[in-house]
């Protein structure tokens, strides 16, 4: 439901949530976080819920029990065979960027009911870097905005690695959707702000993961990489320090940003 005697939807949404780790962190932080700031709507990237890369049902279910009310993905979303097929279900409360081609599995979209509220939560994936040959998310965010044109609280997950992409993109949705917000890169930025038509930005969220880690990785593995030149597999760390990035927003039941701010906590995982 809407914050008590206010007409402002607060949001918080998570950065992209990593391993085992990541989720304990979730479960650790989040009821708190819920209760103290009074959030109406909890949304997370979950395309590395499950051993870095992907998700499963048991890490899919981890996540919902800890407090988050839906999650978008990205490129990594696929890495699980057996979850895909489950995109497509209604029930499973996950999308996939909306400018993959028509007949891939699951859905760029979906419209939740928050109170008396209607809120779409939209999906995108970058080009530059990822994968270049997708629809571009421009002309496929003009394509959905005007299916939602009877929305007005739209929550956008640009899943880029190139900030320029990301900059550009929210620039080109300004004052046509309520948040632009940068995932994938898991490191956060510190450029949040309300653009010109009120549309609220970041570049990235970061990511709940090991502090002491590459992007979520453990070091030596990276380290190993850059050094010699040879592949490795990633694994994530267990357990110990673990960083949560997250943004609060306040939305106007107009669609309009009034605020973005970053929440960022350390918790210890065990």
């Amino acid at each position: 439901m809407t914050t008590q005697n206010s007409k402002i939807l607060k949001i918080l949404f998570i950065g992209d949530i990593v391993h085992r780790i990541g989720r304990k962190a979730v479960a650790k932080v989040l009821p708190d976080l819920k209760k103290k700031l009074k959030i109406d709507l909890v949304i997370a990237n979950g395309e590395h819920v499950s051993t870095g890369y992907g998700m499963t049902e048991k890490g899919y279910h981890e996540i919902m029990d800890a407090g988050v009310d839906f999650m978008t993905s990205g490129n990594h979303i696929w890495r699980k065979h057996d979850f895909v097929p489950l995109l497509d279900s209604k029930d499973i409360k996950v999308i996939r960027p909306a400018n993959y081609p028509e007949g891939v599995p699951g859905r760029g979209y979906e419209i939740l009911e928050v109170g008396r509220e209607k809120v779409a939560i939209i999906n995108f994936q970058g080009l530059l870097f990822i994968n270049p040959d997708l629809d571009s998310p421009f002309r496929k965010a003009d394509e959905i905005l005007e299916e939602l044109k009877d929305v007005k609280i739209k929550i956008v997950d640009f899943h880029a690695d190139v900030t320029s992409e990301k900059v550009a993109f929210g620039l080109y949705l300004d004052g046509r959707v309520s948040a632009v917000l940068g995932t994938h890169t898991h490191v956060p930025t510190a450029d949040n702000q309300i653009l010109e038509g009120g549309t609220a930005y970041i570049s990235d969220i970061g990511m709940v993961g090991p502090k002491n880690s590459v992007l979520g990785v453990k070091k030596e593995i990276i380290l190993k990489k850059f050094l010699t030149g040879l592949p490795g597999r990633h694994e994530s760390i267990e357990k110990g320090d673990c960083i949560f990035n997250s943004v609060l927003l306040a939305i106007g039941l107009d669609g309009k940003a009034l605020e973005i701010k970053r929440v960022d906590k350390e918790v210890m995982v065990d």
